[in-house]
């Protein structure tokens, strides 16, 4: 069975254009799932239910790829998932992005990504371990914030510089770091920065 993924960031667009081109692939419509979320947004209710639903031999079809992954590690997470349930994956205007067939030239791009990810990974591993570094040299109480994991306390370090250094928008910052805005907020409130987080909006404010 062939299913069809749209997603837009807000209410006010429309999901006309990637719907109309799941019906021209022959996608019948009451197999298309579509969200009305942000691409930084961790929660996705209508994927979720479709990764749920989807069996070995089905497809899953997008317009193209942003609408499905938030970054390179959350798209290799995603495929890693679907090959394992034996579900193949198509971009409609991506071509080079087809598991439907063998293709070697789908593979080795799909792999490139995975090693671009990879890649990320490791390059969010050496920041945080930097961070937590930078933090120790200024004398800063690096034990667990209550209410965050261990695992998310290296995160929030993280959030934490490169708050500092100012050089991402914060869409950048939660896109590398694969989380949404309001969890980078939370991750920078325990961090102690509540105060300039009101200095930094009252500033974009006035």
């Amino acid at each position: 069975m062939i299913f069809g993924y749209a997603r837009v960031s807000t209410s006010e667009q429309n999901l006309n254009l990637q719907i109309d081109a799941f019906l021209k692939e022959g996608i019948k419509e009451r197999n298309i799932y579509t969200d009305k979320v942000s691409s930084t947004k961790e929660e996705r209710r209508s994927l979720k239910k479709l990764l749920n639903y989807v069996r070995e031999g089905d497809t899953i079809v997008v317009w193209k790829l942003d609408r499905l992954a938030r970054s390179l590690i959350h798209f290799t997470k995603l495929m890693t998932e679907l090959e394992e349930k034996g579900v193949k994956f198509k971009s409609i205007t991506e071509p080079f992005i087809d598991t439907t067939a063998k293709s070697s030239h789908s593979e080795f791009i799909i792999n490139i990504f995975a090693a671009l990810a990879q890649l990320e990974r490791d390059i969010i591993i050496e920041r945080t371990k930097a961070g937590l570094e930078s933090a120790r040299r200024r004398g800063k109480v690096l034990g667990a914030p209550k209410g965050i994991s261990k695992k998310n306390q290296q995160k929030a370090v993280l959030c934490e510089e490169y708050f500092n250094e100012g050089k991402l928008t914060v869409s950048e910052i939660c896109e590398r770091m694969d989380i949404s805005r309001a969890t980078y907020y939370k991750y920078l409130r325990f961090r102690g920065l509540s105060g300039k987080l009101r200095s930094y909006k009252t500033s974009k404010t006035s």
